[in-house]
């Protein structure tokens, strides 16, 4: 009698799934342009979107407001773009490769890998701005990666997911230890690594996006053709090889595009945190476990999340201004702290 009063389970069908989600790509992308729209007519100097639409059409640079909107902010704001895009994108795919809720783009030596080229660059070869050392960062983010993907694939079973993590976290700790005694032998190297460490948008110009922009589409590129084999490694490998996927290139693909991206992002606007792992639970939260939907949803979500993020530091500081990896460090960590509290250790 139970069972028969027990009501049926509620199968939502496969359209209306499309259907919502859809809908939330359509919400993600206006939130985008709102965001954008907002990291153009916000600052310092308040600008109305009238005058903000004119400055953007209007060739002629003759006015003050027409110089802060064309020369300074919406490359800041293309650049905020950009690495939240990237940032997004690569937190969903270490999730999924790592299968670790708490796994970040940070987590396979990237951030760490960057952070050491930029201090040798800033002390060996005197480099101070970012256009200069973008380039040191992006190839100690691919040598970290490489690294770790070698020391994972030195086992018997190869590179895994357990693995993987084990040994960003490893070579992350030796590498952030030789960033510090470079840095405490070194004043000037640390008056100029502060001001990227902390992750920042301001004081990038146009050629920093051309410079890291390839390298993301490029990672991108490969995040979307990752995705459905990261959907059959969800199930587990022995059930994806049982499917016909093929295991390496699928970590492969997928590891190039985290490097890529993070690598790109990290080396434009600093190590920025919490982007990467806040950003999938909340997309995952309205768009289920499908990487086709959740990566591109992420991406979308990435962006604007910075975007407002570093809106939101010009306002609270005037006529100062926080910097971006400040401000989301304050919105990511009680998510965390929640995110953690909601799990058994064990399941981690």
């Amino acid at each position: 009698m139970t069972a028969a009063l027990e009501a049926p389970a509620v199968r939502v069908p496969a359209r209306n799934r499309r259907s919502r989600r859809l809908v939330w790509l359509a919400v993600l992308l206006a939130l985008v342009l709102a965001a954008a729209l907002a990291s153009i007519a916000v600052g310092t100097r308040s600008i109305g979107l009238g005058e903000v639409w004119r400055a953007l059409l209007d060739g002629d640079l003759g006015t003050e407001e027409a110089v802060i909107v064309r020369q300074l902010r919406v490359p800041r704001t293309a650049l905020g773009l950009l690495v939240g895009l990237a940032l997004g994108v690569a937190g969903a795919l270490m999730q999924g490769h790592t299968r670790n809720p708490l796994g970040d783009p940070g987590l396979l030596g990237v951030t760490a890998g960057a952070s050491l080229a930029v201090v040798l660059a800033i002390a060996w070869f005197g480099i101070g701005t970012p256009s200069g050392y973008v380039w040191f960062a992006f190839a100690g983010a691919l040598a970290g990666t490489v690294l770790v993907y070698a020391i994972s694939s030195a086992g018997r079973g190869g590179a895994t997911p357990v693995t993987l993590a084990l040994a960003g976290a490893a070579l992350s700790a030796l590498l952030y230890a030789l960033v510090r005694a470079v840095l405490v032998s070194d004043q000037q190297t640390l008056d100029s690594f502060r001001f990227w460490v902390v992750g920042a948008l301001a004081g990038r110009g146009a050629e920093v996006s051309w410079q890291v922009g390839p390298f993301i589409a490029v990672g991108l590129v490969l995040a979307v053709a990752n995705a459905p084999a990261l959907n059959l490694l969800g199930l587990g490998e022995d059930v994806a090889r049982g499917l016909g996927q093929r295991i390496w290139p699928a970590r492969v693909v997928g590891l190039g595009a985290i490097t890529l991206l993070c690598g790109a992002a990290t080396a434009a606007a600093g190590p920025i945190a919490f982007v990467g792992l806040v950003v999938p639970h909340a997309v995952r939260a309205i768009t289920g476990p499908d990487h086709r939907w959740l990566i591109p949803c992420s991406g979308l979500l990435g962006a604007a999340l910075l975007l407002l993020a570093d809106v939101l530091g010009r306002i609270v500081a005037r006529p100062g201004e926080l910097q971006v990896g400040i401000v989301l460090a304050l919105v990511g960590a009680p998510f965390f702290i929640v995110l953690v509290r909601r799990r058994r250790t064990a399941g981690l």
